[in-house]
């Protein structure tokens, strides 16, 4: 497994990255499995967040703190705060006061004495950066987090961030989290990946299958798989398999397929060649889809086969 620095810092991670969201939902046994097929692949970037997984806030990190073990020393593990934890909508934000309480409760329950990757999850309008980035300063003085990251933040806040960062002189944020594919190209590409090459930060993109509509189970006038996220119509269905976005899926299945490979490799391969992109994390409920991800890594695109996807991604 490749390995790349998260932007400017001196943080290795694997190309391919596990995220975690699914566990703490789905049986524990499928979680162990996966965990343990994704370490001896090669994964070294663990993602999950506090507010993981759907309707159970903190069971991901409990499953992973239970599985991990004498492995979590191999790892890279990322965890996020800042979405609402509690019915209340007490337990939020980016305040110090909320930091100090969210970071103890990751770090008991991921099992850990340390985080590597800390990352707010999304910005807090009530609170400066400046107090949140004081918070996670001192927490990396104390030592219970290693780098910090920031994640669904738009370019221009971004940029405020790693400013107040250096004019302060306090620990700046090392990677940025965001939406990014071949169906969703245009916030990061007209804006946060020159922010991120700019100020010297990795871009980690979520959601690189487009929810699976890049797998090459989604095809027009087929039928829809039973069981898939997509198959039921959602907000989210409606929007990843829009009639456009069929079309650019054909394209870019055939484009695939004429060079021996299936469009869930170029998804990953496609992101690994764009600039700042450290690594694709991807959701796994089985072993057998970390050995589908990690082998997606494997192509190395063209100069011209990149120009090519592009062209068949546009939109308009």
């Amino acid at each position: 497994m490749q390995l790349r620095h998260l932007g400017n810092s001196g943080l290795q991670v694997s190309v391919v990255g596990l995220g975690c969201n699914n566990f703490g939902r789905i049986e524990f046994e499928a979680t162990r499995a996966t965990i343990h097929r994704a370490l001896d692949s090669g994964i070294t970037l663990f993602d999950t967040a506090d507010v993981y997984a759907p309707g159970k806030p903190g069971s991901s990190e409990e499953a992973m703190g239970e599985v991990l073990g004498a492995r979590r020393k191999e790892i890279v593990l990322a965890t996020k705060f800042g979405m609402q934890m509690d019915q209340a909508g007490v337990k939020k934000g980016g305040s110090r006061r909320y930091i100090m309480a969210a970071v103890e409760d990751s770090l008991r329950r991921l099992k850990t004495d340390w985080i590597d990757l800390y990352q707010l999850h999304r910005p807090d309008a009530d609170t400066p950066i400046e107090e949140t980035l004081r918070a996670l300063d001192d927490l990396v003085h104390q030592g219970k987090v290693r780098y910090i990251g920031v994640s669904n933040m738009p370019a221009w806040q971004v940029v405020e961030a790693q400013w107040t960062a250096q004019w302060r002189g306090l620990t700046h944020f090392v990677s940025c989290q965001d939406e990014y594919s071949l169906l969703a190209r245009d916030i990061v590409e007209r804006e946060l990946s020159g922010a991120a090459q700019k100020y010297g930060l990795g871009i980690l993109p979520f959601f690189p299958l487009a929810s699976g509509a890049l797998t090459g189970k989604y095809r027009r006038n087929k039928a829809k798989p039973a069981g898939a996220r997509l198959t039921a119509q959602t907000p989210l269905s409606a929007r990843f398999l829009s009639e456009a976005n069929l079309d650019i899926v054909e394209k870019l299945v055939g484009f695939s397929e004429s060079r021996g490979h299936n469009v869930l490799e170029l998804a990953f391969s496609w992101l690994l060649a764009r600039p700042q992109v450290a690594s694709v994390i991807a959701g796994a409920t089985k072993p057998e889809q970390v050995e589908a991800n990690v082998k997606a890594a494997e192509w190395a695109l063209t100069p011209e086969e990149i120009g090519e996807v592009d062209s068949l991604t546009k939109k308009g």
